[in-house]
Parts: C-alpha cells; structure tokens; sequence
C-alpha cells in the first residue's frame, strides 16, 4: 500500500477545522479517455494548482489530475503558517552558496509571501490571512544565540525582527515554556483550504481543466496514465508532494513522506491564552506550531510518524504536546483532529527542478510549504512559457538524493528523524 491509501477515503475531505468553515467544494469528474494539453499537472494542491493558474493565465492549455479531492494532502490540512524564507538560515545559505546567490533565494523567498498575500486577497479571502508568527526558544541557549541572527536579518536584508523576553512571551502567549522568542509580522497565517478552494476557483475561470478521483500510475514525457484515461502533452508537472513521489526516480530519491498531526479545541472563552493572537512555531526538530482562531480556539499541531497509518488516537497525541506549553488546558475538549503526510527532503530544502524531456517536479517543502509552494507553481509556469530564470535559481538549493539511494535511503532519513525525534523529547 503506497502512502496515498494508507489513511482515508479519497473521495472527502477530512473533517478538519478548516473543512467545517467552508462551504461543501465542487467535485470534478475522474478523467475518462484520451485527451491532449500543452501541460499536464498532476497533484492538486498549492503547487500544482498555481502552476496551472499561472500557466493558463500565460496561454497554456492546462489540465490537473488530483487522486483524491482538490486540496486533499498537505496543501489543505497543514498548520496555516505562511512562513519566511527556508529551512536554513541566512547564514548557512550564504556559507553554502554564496552571498549573492543566499540574497537572490531569499528575494524569491519574500516574494513567495507576497505571491500568497496577493492570491488569497484575489481568489479565497475567506481564507482569513493575519500577519504574525513566532518563534518560540524551548532553551535560554537558543535565545540568546539568536540576537545575532536578527541583526544579520535586519543589517543585510532589511528584515524587521522583534525580540521577547521570557516575560514578553508569557504575556503575549500566556504561557511560560519558553525562553524567549522572535516576531516576525511579514509572516503570517491563514485557513489553507480555504486558500485551495480559492485556487481551485480561480483555475477553473482561467480554462484550466479539472479532473479528481484520477490517481496517476505512469508519469512520462510521452504520455501520462490514470486508471480510466490518458493525458497526451508537451510539458508535465509532478506536483505530488510525499503522496505520489514514487512517479519519478529522481523525486522519489529526494522526497521523503512523513505524517504529522493536528487538533483544534473547543472554543476556550476567557481560558483562551493568547491577550494578541497570533501564529507560533518553536524551535524542536519536530516543530510544534499553533495559532488562536477568531472564536477562541488553539489549532495546535504536533507529533510525527514514520509509518504510513496515522494512530488511532489523533486527537490523545496532539494534546499530550499541547499540555506541555499549557498545561491548564490538559483536559481541555477536541473538536477536530487530523493527521497529514508532508514531505522532507535530506536538506529541508526544497526540491524544484527541471528533470528532462518536458518533465518538471517540486516537492519536499519541509513544512514551509504554505508559502513556497505558490511560487515553486509559478516558476515552473514561466520555465514551461520559457522564462527558466525561478527555476533556475530555486533548483540552486542543495537537495541531494537521500544517503542509501532510492531503495534504502527512506529507511536511513527515517532512522535519523526518528533519532532527533527522541532528542527533542530528552531535551524536553
């Protein structure tokens, strides 16, 4: 069983948080025969979707095939973080490639924000986007570490960080786990199925093509495959994540599928903890991330899998994590709970690039892929309309094949996070 069918009807949406928000979403006929395009997308969510849109809007005849639902993977069930730049730090990117090649990346950074802002106001403002993201310290090391990391941000990048105190952060935050943190407003958080549901819309008014329930089996240059139909095109776009990276060698050796869950509490009332809400993410190898809604609710995600089930106990999992940053809320009633696959790269980094014969991917977002997916879409719009310089520069991030090759290389990540995993829990 591939990860795809390892949790979960394919024909609905988890009933997620985000889900119980929206109106039921337009379902689209499977593909049925042969068809033909200039580009052939396949996977559904933001990537693939704004790599239609954009390729449509530049005069491409486009078509999507989605497994499931639009938005059905990771595109629409993550934390809602719209976060700033990558995995790697300024300094580190500027060490590995370059000082100019490390500002060029974070230009495309940025505008990936701003590319997100500006779709959502466009096409899905019930999405809800609000600026603010933290970044919580679980150690006084790392606080006081990372005074220098705002100075290089603010010196040479023109980037206004906000450092907290221990106390600052107990009074915004309402709890007092942590050691200090950053706040970062050119980031922020949003309803991201909300976002996909907006895309969608808007891919259908450019022409693009629309087809779910159509898991693809052979992706090639010459001719992609579903159970009931075949898509014939110039250029095709794997666009899968970690639910289908097993399409192409080179994705499938870079990509690594992970799960990781959340759940949203009841409305909270006057328990709710934050005084200012806004978006946190803390500084674990496996992250905890989590946000107030408008109605006083935390969604809190947390805890990760390297297997393909999620437990059977989701809404247990999660809460264990969120008692130890508010631990007056231990007992607190979950409404919702879910799990997602993302995917990781061997870097964090992620992995867009041109892979030969008209076939492009990108994937492995590492859990910034609220905001890179949009533009990893767009860059691979503008290389398939022939302007390859996005491309080109974002396939400059170090994503090399996972240590152990495509066979063995899964079990050896796995292994390492699985590790780090355990440390974050000591250091805990």
């Amino acid at each position: 069983m591939n990860w795809l069918h390892a949790n979960g009807s394919l024909g609905q949406h988890p009933d997620s948080y985000y889900a119980s928000l929206l109106p039921p979403m337009v379902q689209y006929a499977a593909l049925r025969g042969v068809v033909t395009a200039d580009v052939c997308v396949v996977g559904g969510g933001i990537t693939g979707l704004s790599t239609a849109l954009h390729a449509a809007q530049m005069g491409q005849d486009v078509i999507v095939l989605e497994a499931a639902r639009f938005g059905w993977g990771a595109s629409g069930r993550n934390g809602g973080q719209v976060g700033s730049g990558f995995n790697w730090d300024q300094r580190k990117l500027e060490k590995k490639l370059g000082i100019q090649i490390a500002a060029q990346l974070w230009a495309q950074a940025e505008e990936a924000k701003a590319l997100t802002r500006s779709l959502i106001e466009t096409y899905a403002p019930d999405a809800d986007y609000r600026p603010g993201i933290v970044h919580a310290f679980s150690n006084t090391r790392e606080a006081a570490g990372y005074a220098e990391h705002v100075a290089h941000m603010a010196d040479f990048y023109d980037q206004p960080l906000s450092l907290l105190s221990v106390e600052a952060m107990a009074t915004r935050l309402g709890t007092q786990v942590f050691a200090g943190g950053v706040v970062d407003m050119g980031a922020g958080f949003c309803n991201p199925l909300a976002y996909v549901a907006g895309l969608v819309r808007a891919c259908e008014e450019a022409g693009v093509r629309l087809y779910e329930r159509s898991e693809v089996h052979h992706l090639r240059s010459d001719a992609v495959r579903t159970g009931g139909g075949e898509v014939r095109a110039a250029s095709v776009v794997h666009a899968t994540n970690g639910l289908g990276s097993h399409l192409t060698r080179r994705v499938a050796a870079r990509v690594l599928p992970i799960n990781n869950f959340i759940a949203v509490t009841e409305p909270l009332g006057a328990s709710a903890p934050m005084s200012d809400p806004i978006a946190v993410a803390d500084d674990r190898f496996v992250v905890n991330y989590f946000w107030q809604t408008r109605d006083r609710r935390l969604v809190y995600g947390g805890g990760e899998s390297y297997g393909k089930r999620y437990p059977s106990d989701i809404a247990t999992r999660v809460r264990q994590n969120l008692a130890r940053v508010y631990p007056e809320l231990a007992g607190v009633r979950v409404d919702h709970a879910w799990g997602g696959t993302l995917a990781v790269t061997a870097t964090r980094l992620p992995y867009v690039a041109d892979l030969g014969d008209g076939v492009f991917a990108a994937g492995g977002y590492s859990g910034h892929g609220l905001a890179l997916s949009g533009l990893a879409g767009k860059a691979i719009a503008e290389a398939i309309c022939g302007d390859r310089t996005r491309l080109g520069l974002l396939g400059k991030l170090p994503v090399p094949a996972l240590p152990g090759g495509r066979m063995f290389g899964g079990l050896m990540a796995t292994g390492g996070m699985m590790w780090a995993a355990a440390m974050d829990r000591l250091r805990g």
